[in-house]
């Protein structure tokens, strides 16, 4: 029994939408899947719908934008089987408002480089998100010609976190208030790839104060070395370890299709179990 517990879809910043991501888990012979979005629940109907229609366990799932205040930058938490997912939807909302403003400096600034380029043009590759992501300007620039990489150098010329002439960040909310949040929802909480943001001291301290239930260990991002040090971590907090894929489709940042990183029996059980308890709780 295996799974894939990260995965977008046209909902956020992902290429396929829901009912093509379930069918390719379901040729991969994955048992379970969980959609995670960035910031919206949007999913979980529908993805319980079509999960029991192809054989696939659905996990729902959501990936919340959060803010890392003492070394400002951005932290993102994984949000498994919210048994009261409506104490999430502010916060999706405020997260994907924050986004929504961020993305329309960037393609002010996009447009003033390349006026070839609408906003028509770029809220195309967008529809059906809840925002809009940097992915779907650089679709609407290799459209018309400017780029033939999502990832390539224009991306990052224009895109890059720390050097990008046309990148906007903003303060999401904070990662402890998310967690939270999360636990009020009765949700299991597990920090994603660390590696990515550089958040292995703020993994430590988060789960030395009991905030996490658990972190992804097995993520394109972290090499062996990485996967070694967060394992050893697990085990000293008892975190459940996850795996996931992180599927975009056409907009991955690196090759990494549905089901090439797992979540092992073990640990789904645990996220079962988890999900119990908290639901058990008052």
């Amino acid at each position: 029994m295996t799974g894939d517990l990260h995965c977008h879809t046209t909902l956020s910043d992902g290429s396929l939408g829901i009912e093509e991501v379930i069918i390719q888990a379901k040729k991969m012979g994955l048992d379970y899947l969980s959609i995670t979005d960035h910031d919206t629940m949007a999913s979980f109907s529908r993805s319980a719908i079509l999960g029991e229609r192809y054989g696939v366990k659905v996990i729902p799932g959501v990936e919340l934008s959060a803010w890392d205040k003492d070394r400002g930058r951005k932290v993102h938490i994984l949000c498994y089987l919210p048994a009261k997912p409506d104490r999430l939807e502010g916060l999706c909302l405020k997260s994907c408002e924050i986004r929504k403003a961020c993305a329309k400096e960037m393609i002010d600034k996009v447009i003033e480089r390349f006026p070839a380029i609408t906003p028509e043009n770029i809220m195309r590759h967008a529809s059906g998100s809840k925002s809009v992501f940097k992915q779907h300007i650089v679709h609407a620039l290799a459209e018309y010609g400017y780029t033939t990489d999502f990832y390539g150098e224009l991306n990052n010329e224009l895109f890059d976190m720390k050097t990008g002439s046309c990148y906007v960040e903003r303060e999401y909310p904070d990662v402890r208030f998310v967690l939270d949040l999360i636990h009020s929802a009765k949700g299991v909480a597990v920090m994603a790839h660390p590696e990515k943001y550089d958040s292995f001291e703020l993994l430590d301290e988060l789960s030395a104060a009991g905030k996490l239930d658990g972190v992804e260990v097995y993520h394109y991002t972290a090499d062996e070395k990485a996967q070694n040090y967060l394992l050893k971590l697990a085990e000293k907090y008892n975190l459940i370890v996850v795996g996931g894929s992180d599927f975009h489709g056409l907009y991955n940042e690196k090759p990494s299709s549905i089901g090439s990183r797992i979540t092992d029996e073990e640990n789904i059980e645990r996220i079962l179990k988890k999900s119990a308890e908290y639901k058990k709780e008052k």
